[in-house]
């Protein structure tokens, strides 16, 4: 089957990959539609140190093929949109609702591909850019077949991290007033995460001009672009005067995160989404932190799967969450190159690997 693996030097499609059945408690996944997110690209270039050989790829949705035994919440046939959680279940964050924070859900990369004969790791417990995955149980979602797999496929990341910053980690309340500085995929779902949540004022900051007009779609009630003001911080308190109640760095990048805490208002809180090197390290004024600020780190959008998912599809089918408007751009597997630079150069929202029946 096709592919895209991740041997350490440089990312190559193949066609001679190979997937492993499903044991009990998984689910044998065929992968329709994949998108593109920028943490794939951070594996490639060790921004996320990873394992190699990989099969890369966390960002997608399929239809079940093969259930392991002790599966029955999802049967062949049934369209899922996939998670990276393989959390346990069992463990007190689990049992707290908190499954993100599950001890078994990260850093323990299984095998469960070959590819001429060796082993390669699976990214993030879930390496959609393959035609077949084998995931936990937990991480496939049933979700409607009338969603497009183009669509359906981004909820399991660039939705669930974005949204749900917004409503399950910030806890966005009506009328707050929301920064977001970032207008890619992530920052595109914060965006519309604030409007869900009722956000008085929604300010996105963006270097790139060209992302207004999508910005605005998804739910931001001014944009700025970074490219033509000397001090985006100054800019963004010519709307908010006393600052934001909620700002989201969503590019990871050191200086964002610091012009984030700057853009806070009293009781104020920075949430990082984007993701710096490792070992990338940010400041802040220590005193202003008195006037009760906060910053939050967030992983994966602080959700709980089972329920995140199937809501936020509930979402889309009722006309009030945006699937379809994200995806910019659809890529045959063969084509990984050219959506990866598409990618890296902004010029998309997101792209989407698709596997066709």
């Amino acid at each position: 089957m096709r592919g895209v693996i991740f041997d350490g030097e440089k990312p190559r499609v193949v066609d001679d990959l190979e997937v492993r059945d499903p044991g009990p408690g998984e689910v044998l996944v065929a992968v329709r539609a994949a998108g593109l997110c920028h943490s794939d690209l951070s594996v490639i270039d060790g921004t996320i140190p990873f394992p190699a050989p990989v099969v890369l790829g966390h960002e997608g949705a399929g239809v079940v093929e093969a259930v392991g035994a002790g599966v029955g919440h999802v049967e062949p046939g049934d369209q899922v949109a996939l998670s990276t959680l393989a959390n346990c279940g069992a463990c007190a964050e689990c049992d707290r609702g908190r499954p993100t924070m599950c001890r078994k859900a990260i850093g323990m990369p299984g095998t469960p591909f070959r590819w001429r004969g060796a082993p390669l790791y699976q990214f993030a417990s879930n390496s959609a850019f393959a035609e077949r995955t084998v995931v936990k149980a937990v991480q496939a979602v049933k979700i409607s077949p009338r969603i497009p797999a183009a669509s359906a496929a981004l909820i399991g990341c660039s939705v669930l991290t974005g949204v749900g910053a917004v409503l399950n980690r910030a806890k966005v309340d009506r009328g707050d007033s929301v920064v977001v500085i970032g207008a890619g995929g992530i920052g595109l779902n914060v965006l519309q995460g604030a409007r869900l949540a009722g956000a008085s004022v929604i300010v996105a900051v963006d270097a790139n001009p060209a992302k207004e007009e999508r910005a605005r779609q998804f739910g931001a009630t001014h944009f700025i672009d970074a490219s033509a003001v000397p001090d985006s911080v100054k800019a963004v308190k010519a709307v908010l005067p006393t600052g934001a109640d909620h700002a989201f760095e969503c590019v990871g990048s050191t200086r964002l995160i610091r012009q984030a805490v700057d853009l806070l208002d009293r009781h104020g809180q920075a949430v990082l989404l984007g993701v710096p090197p490792a070992t990338a390290e940010a400041s802040f004024l220590v005193s202003s932190m008195y006037l009760d600020k906060a910053i939050l780190g967030c992983r994966y959008g602080s959700a709980r799967p089972q329920r995140d998912i199937a809501l936020y599809a509930r979402l889309y089918r009722e006309g009030r969450l945006l699937l379809d408007e994200l995806v910019s751009a659809e890529y045959p597997v063969e084509d990984f190159a050219r959506a990866a630079d598409d990618a890296h150069h902004g010029r998309v929202a997101r792209g989407v690997l698709v596997f066709p029946e």
